[in-house]
């Protein structure tokens, strides 16, 4: 991609970044978020969006996150008919390559059924059994003894291809996260990842069992007096097909239902699917 100045006139540059800073809004989302979720440096994207030149697989990762058509803006920012360069991991092609250099499940998410790379190149197909409601555990950061449960909701987001989870019915509402599955094909855990102007929370889980439970570890920050502090504690979902019978909130001791999450919770840890290590 060539360099071009911007300022101050409707050059085809202009128009491309213009229709990548109106998905932006349209999707609110910061530079910040969109250079984490298209795996590249925050400067790369101010870069891109000052008109400067970065690489054409950076665009098309710039593209995919905001569910532009490649294509069109790549042919709008260059002013060259569509399909003439494509993208490849590192370099740009021409001609007949484009059909397999831009449809590659190995290079980067296309279209609405393929996960991007960094997300783990997982297919729609091949992550179906994920798509529910879980009902989801895990001990109360500040009150001794007591659990929280709340809803789970995975869905695929065919704009953004992959699997996206909202959490719903939390005591605490206004604390619910929305984020995304990260699943690499090597592991038998996989990562629930929120992202929210830089602030990360991650959950670290063992792939979706026989049972429908996936078990492991949250690590966030729990309000501690004045401050913002970081914790960790088991968590557990639990696939349901119907969650309103099901007791949601502050679970306390005593509770009908207390004892029985309490040993799924147990259970995470007693049998390995997670490890708290001691200090000494």
């Amino acid at each position: 991609m060539t360099e071009r100045a911007t300022s101050g006139k409707d050059t085809p540059q202009v128009r491309a970044i213009a229709m990548i800073r109106t998905a932006m809004i349209e999707k609110k989302i910061t530079q910040a978020e969109l250079a984490d979720a298209a795996d590249c440096h925050e400067k790369t994207v101010q870069n891109l969006i000052a008109g400067k030149s970065v690489r054409h697989q950076t665009l098309f990762d710039v593209c995919m996150v905001l569910g532009l058509d490649y294509e069109v803006v790549r042919a709008t920012w260059s002013a060259e008919p569509p399909g003439s360069v494509a993208v490849t991991g590192e370099r740009a092609t021409s001609g007949s390559d484009h059909r397999n250099a831009a449809t590659s499940p190995t290079e980067t998410g296309i279209g609405g059924d393929i996960a991007p790379v960094y997300m783990g190149a997982y297919t729609r197909a091949g992550v179906d059994h994920y798509l529910g409601s879980y009902l989801t555990l895990r001990p109360d950061f500040t009150e001794p003894g007591t659990i929280v449960a709340y809803r789970t909701d995975v869905t695929w987001d065919p704009s953004w291809p992959s699997l996206l989870f909202e959490e719903s019915e939390r005591p605490d509402a206004s604390y619910a996260h929305r984020g995304r599955l990260y699943i690499p094909a090597a592991s038998m855990f996989i990562h629930l990842v929120s992202l929210t102007k830089g602030a990360m929370r991650m959950i670290v889980v063992s792939q979706l069992d026989r049972f429908g439970i996936m078990r492991g570890l949250i690590t966030t920050l729990n309000k501690s007096r004045a401050i913002l502090v970081p914790v960790s504690a088991p968590i557990l979902f639990a696939k349901r097909d119907d969650l309103s019978t099901l007791p949601l909130g502050n679970i306390k001791p005593g509770h009908a239902n207390h004892s029985e999450f309490e040993h799924l919770l147990k259970d995470t840890i007693d049998q390995g699917y997670a490890r708290l290590v001691p200090v000494g």
